[in-house]
């Protein structure tokens, strides 16, 4: 379902991000970290257990983050 977007749709968008950044900087960080939970853990990691302990730190920082927020 890719659809090319067209020549104005684009030049929209960069104007956009270009008034925005800080929000285009948020939602960016917000997709990379999904996408780095919900990809194949055989894409980067190379020792074992290096995925599992990697999540198990985000969770620790993500648990702290939310008691602060609270």
């Amino acid at each position: 379902m890719t659809e090319k977007l067209t020549e104005a749709r684009s030049k929209a968008n960069r104007k956009w991000d270009e008034k925005n950044k800080i929000r285009t900087g948020y939602l960016r960080h917000k997709a990379r970290a999904k996408s780095f939970i919900t990809k194949s853990p055989k894409d980067g990691a190379t020792k074992p257990n290096e995925y599992l302990n990697d999540l198990l730190d985000m969770k620790k920082l993500l648990d702290k983050k939310i008691n602060e927020l609270k």
